[in-house]
């Protein structure tokens, strides 16, 4: 009776299981697979949505398209923008650095240009007095007697030098500029500017393009001629015949300096031609010339040290054409025998060209910046390396003069410029009579007191400036002691000793903890503290080595041997495979240079390191 209950009971599980098989609607699994989805929309009929009349509907809304229904979607369609935030937030912060680049830019090119004009009046103001200190120094020799250990006049030992490192840079400056000055009485200006003006304007655009190419690289090579001489003249000499190579140097640096002087004479005749031309077309294409250099720069991956340099090479060009235009004004108002009006005639002319390259250096620098995602708060950086080299220009243990380190960093060399300015104004302006060397006797304390109040204000905003990059512990930094190598000869000494040598007998000079732009406790302690002279002629003289004075060496023990090394496992050589590898990858790598490092001008500013 079991077995049939049972059997019963199953037979009745499955008629009802294939009962609801049966009453299951088609379109009750559609909904699941994604085809249409179940909506009060539908049509009821009998407790069944009618499944065929959405089909129907759907099939004609979509051979019946409705213009209403696309411009009412058109007219509603939303987004959200929060949906990519960070995105929009970039693009915000790219157009706010643009805005405030032209800010930034111009504080970095206007502390440059002033730096620019610091170093170009040290040439006309205070480089003459102190070579005027240096041949005094030179003429009081004789009162102190050669042997003599120490002058009753002058206090001055008979060992110290005859003149100091700097005195000479100085000397053989005034001599290059002197002997520079006389060549180029040789030069005719006017000559050159007639024969420039007979040239077509094609021509002209070409000459002016090449002139700029070579204004570059003579800057870019002058100054390591000069250096090469500096060097070669104050450093340490054990025989009196070794002093015979300077001369070379010397004449190689006159020969340099000669010829960047005509080149940018040169220059500036083009300019001029291109202000007294009639349809001003020559101006013109010169103008848009430096819209073309966007174009050469703007595309190109640039990083910070290498916008540096073309911000320095951009400051440099700045003060040049400025430079050049005061030329031009000059030549044109001698034209017109010095007539206040011809001045305004000049004016918009003038004002053009300033205006060009302003904007040029703004949009450049702005695309460059958002191209390479660099911001803007790179400039303050600029201007405080900057002001580092005027600042430690001032210390005891300065290396060079400023002038030099401005050329160094900014490509830019006054030398040539001076020496031209100097023929350009002789020329122009006829000093005859007493009341006329009195007007130039004036205009030179104008020149020196403009140089004195300059050099005061730079000094105490690169203060600020290097006080606020924390900068200031590297100013009382001393550089290593190189290693001493046998095989080096002492006439080529190393670099960090090319560019900061010691004196041989005094030792290197310990830092001290001094806070900038605060009153110094002592006079050693200030920033603007001038080097301590050296007091010794000659080398030292080497140790007696002899045998008799050498003392006895105790006998050197005969060192132990080392036992050996326990073998390593295979999971230990591994670890020191790879740790070797990654050594050797870390050696070769190129380390990221500092700001203050890069001390060479570039040719085109934006090489790739």
């Amino acid at each position: 009776m079991a077995d049939v209950s049972g059997s019963k009971l199953s037979e009745e599980k499955e008629a009802e299981i294939e009962r609801k098989k049966r009453q299951k609607r088609p379109w009750d699994e559609l909904h699941k697979s994604g085809k249409i989805g179940i909506t009060p929309d539908l049509p009821e009929t009998l407790g069944f949505f009618d499944i065929s009349a959405v089909r129907r509907r759907e099939q004609r809304e979509a051979a019946d398209p409705s213009l209403t229904r696309f411009i009412s979607a058109e007219l509603t369609r939303g987004y959200f923008l929060e949906h990519n935030e960070a995105k929009y937030t970039e693009r915000r912060e790219r157009v706010y650095t643009c805005m405030r680049i032209p800010k930034e830019l111009e504080k970095l090119m206007t502390f440059g240009f002033f730096l620019c004009v610091d170093a170009f009046l040290y040439v006309f103001t205070l480089l003459p007095l102190r070579v005027l200190l240096a041949v005094l120094r030179l003429l009081t020799l004789p009162c102190c007697g050669f042997r003599a250990r120490t002058c009753p006049y002058c206090r001055r030992s008979s060992g110290s030098r005859l003149l100091q490192p700097a005195q000479v840079c100085d000397v053989l400056k005034g001599l290059i500029m002197v002997l520079c000055f006389s060549m180029m009485h040789y030069v005719d200006y006017s000559m050159m500017y007639h024969l420039i003006r007979g040239q077509s304007v094609i021509k002209l655009y070409i000459i002016y393009n090449m002139l700029e190419v070579a204004d570059r690289l003579f800057s870019s090579f002058g100054q390591d001629i000069l250096d090469a001489l500096y060097w070669t003249a104050t450093e340490p000499k054990e025989r009196k015949r070794d002093s015979i190579g300077v001369i070379p140097h010397f004449f190689m640096a006159v020969f340099y300096v000669f010829l960047h002087a005509i080149l940018i004479m040169v220059q500036a005749s083009t300019l001029n031609v291109a202000f007294n031309s009639h349809n001003k077309s020559l101006l013109t294409i010169m103008m848009s010339n430096n819209f073309v250099e966007i174009k050469g720069s703007v595309f190109k991956k640039f990083e910070k040290n290498n916008l540096f340099q073309m911000s320095n090479s951009d400051i440099k060009e700045r003060f040049t054409s400025y430079v050049l235009l005061l030329i031009v004004c000059l030549r044109n108002m001698e034209q017109f025998a010095w007539n206040p009006d011809h001045l305004w005639v000049l004016f918009p002319d003038v004002f053009m060209v300033v205006t060009s390259e302003v904007a040029v250096d703004i949009i450049k620098h702005a695309f460059i910046t958002k191209f390479n995602d660099i911001t803007a708060d790179v400039y303050s950086e600029y201007r405080a390396s900057l002001a580092f080299d005027l600042v430690s220009s001032r210390q005891k243990n300065a290396c060079t003069d400023y002038s030099d380190s401005v050329a160094r960093r900014m490509g830019f060399i006054p030398l040539p410029l001076a020496v031209l300015l100097i023929r350009v104004v002789m020329s122009s302006v006829k000093v005859q009579g007493a009341l006329s060397y009195t007007c130039v006797f004036l205009c030179y304390l104008g020149l020196v007191t403009l140089k004195v109040l300059n050099s005061i204000v730079l000094l105490g905003k690169s203060c600020v400036y290097v006080k606020r990059a924390n900068m200031e512990d590297k100013l009382f930094e001393t550089p290593a002691p190189p290693p001493p190598s046998s095989t080096s000869s002492s006439k080529t000494p190393s670099r960090a000793e090319a560019s900061c040598p010691t004196p041989p007998g005094e030792s290197k000079m310990e830092p001290a903890p001094v806070t900038l732009c605060s009153p110094p406790p002592s006079s050693s302690c200030s920033v603007t503290t001038q080097p301590s002279p050296r007091t010794d002629l000659f080398p030292p003289q080497p140790a007696d080595h002899s045998p008799a004075a050498t003392p006895p060496r105790p006998p050197t023990p005969t060192p132990e041997p080392e036992p050996p090394a326990p073998p390593l496992s295979k999971e230990e050589e591994e670890g020191e495979g790879e740790a070797a590898a990654a050594a050797t990858e870390l050696k070769h790598r190129t380390p990221n240079k500092d700001l203050l490092e890069i001390d060479r001008f570039t040719i085109c500013g934006n090489r790739i390191d």
